[in-house]
């Protein structure tokens, strides 16, 4: 399919740069960049391929690396819920 797009000259500028530094014919780097924005809004459509989940399981833990250590004792089901082991609840009802 062909298609015919206005691009705005700051768009255009990059455009080119992009595929003459990739050293790829215009066409091929557009195609390329709107089927990367295309694959991009496949969350919105409740599928994602492996590639985009392991690509989004790296995001999340992109920094994970300076968390500080926790013991696994800080996780218990009771630490949760320390505000209502006295049996009140936790936000008071009208």
């Amino acid at each position: 399919m062909t298609i015919k797009v206005q691009l705005n000259a700051e768009t255009e500028a990059r455009l080119k740069a992009e595929a003459q530094a990739q050293g790829l014919p215009l066409e091929t780097v557009a195609e390329r960049l709107l089927k990367e924005a295309l694959a991009g809004r496949s969350l919105s459509s409740g599928q994602m391929s492996i590639e985009e989940f392991h690509r989004m399981l790296g995001a999340m833990a992109e920094g994970s690396q300076k968390l500080p250590e926790l013991p696994t004792e800080s996780f218990s089901r009771e630490s949760f819920y320390e505000d209502r082991l006295d049996g009140r609840d936790a936000v008071p009802r009208r």
